[in-house]
């Protein structure tokens, strides 16, 4: 039986606009974007059978489009939409960000960092900078690496503080490995580029690593 014989308050769409977003299961979410199934699978029966698959939407929207297995429903329209849901919600948590002080709101940094470092496969190293009232310029990955390091020049992160004009700064790095505590190597970077930037008077709030957990904070750990 498709969707459409199924009674209107069981559909995912009409449920949907009745009770809101919020009412839905992952799979009757997945089945509102694909809107359609394969042969002898409807779009909800075949979502239930992704996210069985890739272990979650984590890892459905973070998969290379090589990885989508044949007759599964995901050709290159529909992981082209999936790749552009998740930019949406990158810049609409970079537009939420820009409207509130970081400092007053470190969950939401640590989720705005956790949607842009976590999917990568090799270690990033990025910067949050900030104006004099702790707002957000912008973010930017300066630097990647292999699967396990990514070689930081501190020397680089202040001409760019001094080119965006930031007051302030809140540095992070992803650990593919998945393991968010700090190495000796990360407690030294951050003590190098914390005294760097102190010499143009950029203060470092914070250093965040992403792993598969709960973010790590230096701040947070009286790390600085």
């Amino acid at each position: 039986m498709g969707i459409r014989d199924w009674p209107l308050d069981e559909r995912p769409r009409e449920k949907m606009l009745k009770l809101g977003a919020s009412h839905l299961s992952d799979a009757e979410l997945l089945a509102v974007f694909l809107r359609t199934g394969v042969s002898g699978v409807n779009a909800l029966e075949l979502s239930r059978k992704l996210l069985s698959h890739f272990g979650g939407f984590r890892r459905l929207l973070e998969t290379d489009f090589s990885d989508f297995k044949p007759g599964m429903g995901l050709g290159l329209a529909k992981y082209s939409q999936l790749q552009a849901v998740v930019e949406l919600a990158k810049r609409h948590l970079a537009e939420i960000l820009k409207q509130t002080a970081v400092v007053e709101s470190p969950t939401f940094v640590k989720d705005y960092l956790k949607h842009q470092l976590r999917g990568e496969k090799n270690e990033v190293f990025g910067c949050l900078f900030l104006d004099n009232k702790h707002y957000l310029i912008g973010f930017e990955v300066m630097f990647k690496g292999t699967i396990d390091r990514a070689h930081v020049h501190p020397r680089q992160v202040v001409r760019r503080s001094l080119a965006v004009n930031a007051a302030a700064m809140i540095v992070c790095h992803n650990h593919p490995s998945g393991n968010a505590e700090p190495s000796q190597e990360d407690v030294h970077l951050t003590k190098i580029l914390k005294s760097s930037l102190a010499l143009i008077d950029v203060r470092l709030i914070d250093h965040i690593i992403i792993g598969d957990a709960e973010p790590y904070s230096f701040m947070e750990h009286g790390l600085l």
